[in-house]
């Protein structure tokens, strides 16, 4: 015979509910929030400089969201294409050694440059991987991402001591966008194969969301058991 629960105040069953709606559309209210957010941060950027006969807002009784991202997106790809051919390469050459000529300009652009080549030539490789290492001190654990091996001045250093170091990025909980560059050898990083969107997940929750693929992988025998959740009361 199934035992009758208790059945809760009306004070607990409102929360619960509250709460599992705030559940269901905090994230959906907060995407949108912010891809609206990038669409009009975008389109302030660049619908001044588009030409109005190129402006659909200028055929139109009402302004078109995301048409000056759109544009933009359109505009770097072109200009990418006509930058690998032989004119293309021509005029940014010409143009950089303008732009190279100015002092303090020149430093700024030779920065961000190297930043952009950077990452996105190492885009393919870097952060790809997870580890685990022991910080701040031994017996204690942080996940890392697997940036790229030492290299230049910092590997010759390295390797003359007899050490093969690799480059880690240790970020903080819950904000994983700031942390901390650690030379480590590469013997000391357990390697995870987690992706690195389900390591983000797992820093930015503070080690409330687990990757559900990887608990999947696991022997029976090995996984953890899930506490059932208390039913809501309507």
């Amino acid at each position: 015979m199934k035992e009758n629960l208790p059945r809760l105040p009306i004070a607990t069953r409102i929360r619960n509910n509250f709460l599992a709606g705030l559940i269901i559309c905090a994230p959906i209210a907060i995407t949108l929030w912010l891809t609206w957010s990038v669409v009009r941060w975008a389109d302030s950027w660049v619908k001044p400089y588009i030409p109005a006969r190129y402006d659909p807002d200028s055929y139109l009784n009402f302004a078109v969201p995301g048409s000056g991202l759109l544009i933009a997106l359109i505009a770097i790809t072109v200009i990418g294409f006509l930058g690998k051919n032989l004119i293309g390469q021509t005029i940014v050459q010409f143009s950089e050694s303008l732009v190279r000529r100015v002092p303090l300009v020149r430093s700024i652009y030779v920065s961000v440059k190297q930043i952009f080549e950077t990452v996105l030539k190492e885009r393919r490789n870097s952060f790809k991987r997870v580890g685990l290492i022991e910080y701040p001190s031994a017996g204690l654990w942080a996940l890392v991402f697997i940036a790229t091996d030492a290299r230049g001045e910092i590997a010759s250093k390295f390797n003359a001591m007899g050490h093969d170091m690799v480059s880690v990025f240790l970020p903080p909980t819950p904000v994983p966008t700031a942390g901390f560059l650690i030379f480590i050898p590469r013997e000391k990083i357990v390697l995870l194969d987690m992706s690195a969107e389900d390591a983000a997940k797992l820093l930015i929750s503070g080690g409330l969301v687990t990757p559900e693929e990887l608990i999947g992988r696991l022997p029976k025998q090995e996984r953890p058991v899930a506490a059932m959740p208390a039913p809501i009361e309507m």
